[in-house]
C-alpha cells in the first residue's frame, strides 16, 4: 500500500499546470523545440538550430497571443507531452542512437543530415493520429542541393539564409486542399507538388501563395514562413514542406472535427472577414478599360434604362496623365467628383484601380525616394523592371510610414472626388523581389507578404478616415489578408474553354485557403483571338455583336456559361479587353439570359448576404468543395467541378462547349431537388442533367430554406423578403442576416437576425428573433416534389 502511494504522488507530481502564455521548450542535442498552445485545438510548434529563432514571436499574419488555458505538461520516459482536452502533443525524449554500421556507416561518412532528429506527434485524446512529423531539415543553402544562389541575396547585416523544411506522414487516404491559387485544374493537392509563390507567369495562370491547408484527417497545417515555399503532396506516403530562405521550422496546426471548426481556429490566427459593403455582394461591371467619363456614364444610363440590377462602375487603369501621378486625364474626365455625385445619385459605387507604380516623371517619385520608400536593391537603388518593363518601381508598403503615406494620397487624390473602393493592382508585386529589398527584409525571405502590407495600408486608411466599409480589389494574398476588406480574383486569364473549365477547382481551392472572396474576370481579360471555330456547334449566334468577339464565333456562348458560374462565385464582376462588356453586348440571343442569372443574383441577395455574415462570424467560406460538407463520401473526395454555395445550394457549372447535359454527382447523406424542374432525387448517385444554353444546373438539399428577396436593381434599394422557399425531406434551420450595408456599425451590434427552423415532423415553419423586413410578403412555399 505505501509503495502504491509512493508511486501515485510521483505520478501526479509528473502532471503540472502551464502557466498563462508559457510554452513548453525543449533541447534536442543542438535543436531547440518549442510547443506552445493558442487555444485548446490550436498549436504552434517551432524548430531550430538557433534558440533565439525557435523562441520567437511568430511571422507576418498571425496576430493571435499563445493562451495556454486548459492545457498541462507531462513529462516521463515516453518524452514530454502537452495536453489539452482536444490535443496531446508529444515530443520524443532524445535519443542518442546506435552508431551505424555496415553500409550505413560508409554512407555516414559521406552523407549527413543537416539536423538532429526530432519525434514529434500530435493527436486527439482518443488517440486518432493528426499530425506526425517524419523529419526536418535546416540547412546553409549550397551548390550541392542547387540552392547557393539565394546567399547573393543576403546582406551582410541580414538574419542568415538556410533552407528550411519539414515532413509530415500521410495516409493513403489523405486528402488536402487549400494552399491558395494554382490554376493547373485539380482539386485535391495529394499527388501533386506545388510551388506556393506569387507568380504572375505561372504557366496555368497567376499563382499566389496562402500557405494554409485543410484536410480529410481532421486538422488544417498553417506553414509560417513566408518565402517561397515547395509542397509535395503525398509522395512516398509523406508530404514535405521546403522553403527556400527561414531561420527555423514554423508551423500550427488547428484540430477540427469539422472544417468549420478548423477555420475558427485559423480566424482565431489571423482575424476575422469583416463584412463588406453590400454593394459587393451585387454586381460589378468592369472593363479593360472605360476610357472616358462620358462613356461610364452612358454604360450606367444603360443599365438603369434597362431596368437591370448593378452595383459597382469600375474605372481600370491609365486614367491617370502618368504612371504615379495619382490623378485624372481632365481632357477624359472633366469633373470627376461631379461624375460620382450623379453615379451616386443612380445607385451605383465606383471602384478606380491604384497602382503602387511611380515613374521618375510622375509628382511624387521624387519623394518616395528620397524617403527610401521603393522596393530597393542593395544600394538603394529602386527596383525597376528595365529594359522590358517600363512602368517606374513599386512602393514598399511593409515601411508604415511609407503605407501611411500611401494612403493618405489616395484619400486626397481619389476619396475626395467620390470614388468608394479602390482595386489594388498588382499586388504580387509585379516586380518580383527576390534579391531585392523590403522594409521588413530582405524580398527572396519576405517573397509573399507583400499583399498583406499592402492591402492593409488601404484597410487600415479607411478605418481610420471613413466611416463607410472598406472594399479592396486584389489579385494577390498571403495569411490575414482576408481581414482587409479585400476581395480576390483570379488575375489576368484567358477567354477560352481550357480556362473556364480551370476556374472551378481553381476558386474552390482558394477560399479553402481561409480567403472567403474570390471570382474570376468573367469571360477572361486576354485579348481575344481574331477567329475561334467551335468543336461543335456554337449554341448561341453572335454575329450581331461581330464589333465584339470578330469572329470567336462561340464567344457569345463561352461568355454565356461564365457569367452563370460568375453569377455564384461569392463576387460576381465581368471585366476583359473586349471593345464593349456589358449585358447588351454579346448578341441578341445571349442578351435574355445574362439579364436572367444578373436578376436571379439579386433574387438571392438576403441568402447570399446572410453567407457573407456566417463567413464573417466562423471564418468558413461558403463557397465549398463538395468535401466540406459531405466527408463521409468517399466520393466527393476529388470533384473540383461542383461545389456548394452555402448550406442550400449545389452549384455545377457548364464549362464544355456545345454540351446542353451534364452529368452531376448528387452527394450521399442528403436528397437533392432540382433548382428550375422541383424534381427531387436521391443523394449518392451520378444523374444526367439537362443543360440548355439558358440552365446553369443547380440542386437544393433537401432540409433548406431558400430566403428570396423582391425585385431591386441595386443594394441601395429596401428589399423585402418576397418567398421563403422551403426544400422539405429533413428538419432545416437558416439565419438571416440585415445590418445598414455600408457601415462597421455591426461591430457594435447593429445588425438584425432572424432564425428560420423548419420542423420536418410539423410540416410547420417557424420564426424567431427579429422581424423580416417591412413590407415583406414571405410567401411561404414549400417545394413539393415533382416527377
Amino acid at each position: 500500500m505505501i509503495v502504491m502511494r509512493v508511486c501515485r504522488v510521483l505520478l501526479l507530481a509528473a502532471i503540472v499546470p502551464v502557466a498563462f502564455g508559457q510554452s513548453m521548450i525543449l533541447e534536442r542535442r543542438e535543436a531547440t523545440v518549442m510547443v506552445e498552445p493558442y487555444a485548446p485545438n490550436v498549436v504552434r510548434v517551432t524548430l531550430s538550430l538557433l534558440r533565439a529563432d525557435a523562441v520567437g514571436a511568430p511571422g507576418y499574419g498571425i496576430t493571435a497571443k499563445p493562451l495556454a488555458e486548459g492545457w498541462t505538461r507531462e513529462s516521463g520516459a515516453g518524452g514530454d507531452v502537452l495536453r489539452s482536452a482536444r490535443m496531446v502533443v508529444t515530443v520524443s525524449p532524445q535519443s542518442g542512437g546506435q552508431p551505424p554500421t555496415g553500409t550505413r556507416a560508409d554512407i555516414a561518412k559521406f552523407f549527413n543530415g543537416s539536423t538532429p532528429g526530432v519525434g514529434l506527434s500530435i493527436k486527439t485524446p482518443e488517440g486518432a493520429t493528426l499530425v506526425k512529423m517524419a523529419g526536418w531539415q535546416m540547412s546553409v543553402p549550397n551548390h550541392k542541393d542547387g540552392n547557393a544562389g539565394v546567399l547573393n541575396d543576403r546582406r551582410a547585416g541580414d538574419a542568415p539564409f538556410y533552407q528550411v523544411g519539414a515532413t509530415f506522414v500521410s495516409p493513403k487516404d489523405e486528402h488536402t486542399y487549400g494552399l491558395g491559387q494554382n490554376q493547373e485544374g485539380y482539386l485535391d493537392r495529394r499527388g501533386h507538388v506545388v510551388r506556393c509563390a506569387h507568380d504572375y507567369d505561372a504557366p496555368a495562370g497567376q499563382s499566389v501563395c496562402v500557405p494554409f491547408v485543410v484536410t480529410n484527417k481532421g486538422y488544417g497545417l498553417l506553414w509560417d514562413n513566408p518565402s517561397k515555399t515547395t509542397v509535395a503532396f503525398g509522395f512516398n506516403d509523406v508530404t514535405r514542406w521546403t522553403s527556400d530562405v527561414g531561420q527555423r521550422v514554423s508551423f500550427f496546426v488547428i484540430a477540427g472535427k469539422t472544417y468549420d471548426e478548423i477555420y475558427e481556429g485559423y480566424r482565431l490566427l489571423t482575424g476575422d472577414t469583416p463584412m463588406l459593403p453590400k454593394s459587393a455582394y451585387g454586381y460589378i461591371q468592369c472593363k479593360q478599360r472605360y476610357s472616358t467619363q462620358e462613356e461610364l456614364m452612358a454604360v450606367a444610363q444603360g443599365y438603369r434604362d434597362r431596368h437591370l440590377p448593378a452595383d459597382v462602375l469600375v474605372i481600370d487603369w491609365f486614367h491617370y496623365t502618368k504612371m504615379g501621378e495619382m490623378d485624372m486625364d481632365p481632357a477624359k474626365w472633366p469633373d470627376p467628383a461631379g461624375m460620382n455625385a450623379k453615379l451616386h445619385a443612380m445607385n451605383f459605387h465606383t471602384m478606380i484601380s491604384v497602382w503602387p507604380r511611380f515613374i521618375p516623371e510622375d509628382r511624387y517619385y521624387a519623394t518616395v525616394k528620397k524617403n527610401g520608400w521603393f522596393e530597393q536593391l542593395a544600394d538603394g537603388t529602386p527596383t525597376n523592371g528595365l529594359p522590358y518593363d517600363r512602368a517606374g518601381a513599386d512602393i514598399d508598403t511593409t515601411n508604415p510610414d511609407a503605407a501611411k503615406w500611401y494612403w493618405d494620397v489616395i484619400r486626397d487624390n481619389y476619396v475626395a472626388k467620390g470614388f468608394d473602393s479602390f482595386w489594388a493592382d498588382e499586388t504580387e508585386p509585379d516586380l518580383p523581389p527576390n534579391g531585392s529589398y523590403f522594409h521588413v527584409g530582405p524580398g527572396t525571405q519576405f517573397f509573399n507578404v507583400y499583399p498583406l502590407f499592402h492591402t492593409a495600408s488601404i484597410y487600415n486608411g479607411f478605418r481610420k478616415d471613413l466611416k463607410t466599409r472598406a472594399l479592396i480589389l486584389a489579385r494577390d494574398s498571403y495569411l490575414g489578408a482576408q481581414h482587409n476588406g479585400t476581395i480576390f480574383w483570379s488575375s489576368d486569364i484567358n477567354g477560352n474553354w481550357d480556362t473556364l473549365k480551370r476556374q472551378v477547382p481553381t476558386g474552390i481551392n482558394f477560399v479553402a485557403s481561409g480567403m472567403p472572396y474570390w471570382s474570376t474576370d468573367i469571360g477572361g481579360w486576354q485579348y481575344l483571338p481574331e477567329q475561334h471555330t467551335p468543336d461543335r456547334p456554337a449554341l448561341l449566334d453572335g454575329s450581331d455583336a461581330r464589333d465584339v468577339i470578330g469572329h470567336y464565333e462561340d464567344y457569345p456562348e463561352l461568355y454565356t456559361r461564365w457569367f452563370e458560374y460568375g453569377a455564384f462565385q461569392p463576387n460576381f464582376r465581368s471585366h476583359g479587353s473586349r471593345t464593349q462588356n456589358e449585358v447588351w453586348s454579346y448578341g441578341k440571343q445571349a442578351e435574355p439570359i445574362l439579364e436572367k442569372y444578373l436578376r436571379l443574383r439579386y433574387q438571392l441577395m438576403p441568402y447570399l448576404y446572410s453567407l457573407g455574415y456566417m463567413s464573417h462570424r466562423t471564418g468558413a467560406p461558403f463557397m465549398r468543395g463538395l468535401f466540406m460538407d459531405f466527408g463521409a463520401d468517399p466520393k466527393v473526395a476529388d470533384i473540383g467541378d461542383e461545389y456548394m454555395f452555402g448550406p442550400a445550394l449545389l452549384v455545377a457549372p457548364v464549362v464544355e462547349q456545345g454540351m446542353t447535359t451534364r452529368e452531376v454527382y448528387l452527394p450521399a447523406g442528403a436528397d437533392w431537388y432540382n433548382f428550375w424542374t422541383k424534381k427531387k432525387y436521391s443523394g449518392g448517385q451520378t444523374i444526367a442533367v439537362d443543360a440548355p444554353i439558358d440552365t446553369l444546373p443547380v440542386f437544393v438539399r433537401a432540409g433548406s430554406i431558400l430566403p428570396l428577396g423582391s425585385p431591386v436593381e441595386s443594394t441601395n434599394e429596401e428589399q423585402t423578403i418576397a418567398v421563403l422557399e422551403v426544400y422539405p425531406g429533413a428538419d432545416a434551420d437558416f439565419t438571416l442576416y440585415r445590418d445598414d450595408g455600408t457601415t462597421y456599425a455591426y461591430e457594435q451590434g447593429a445588425s438584425q437576425l432572424t432564425h428560420l427552423h423548419w420542423s420536418e415532423a410539423k410540416k410547420a415553419l417557424a420564426r424567431t428573433g427579429a422581424e423580416l423586413p417591412a413590407g415583406s410578403a414571405a410567401e411561404i412555399r414549400v417545394i413539393r416534389e415533382r416527377r
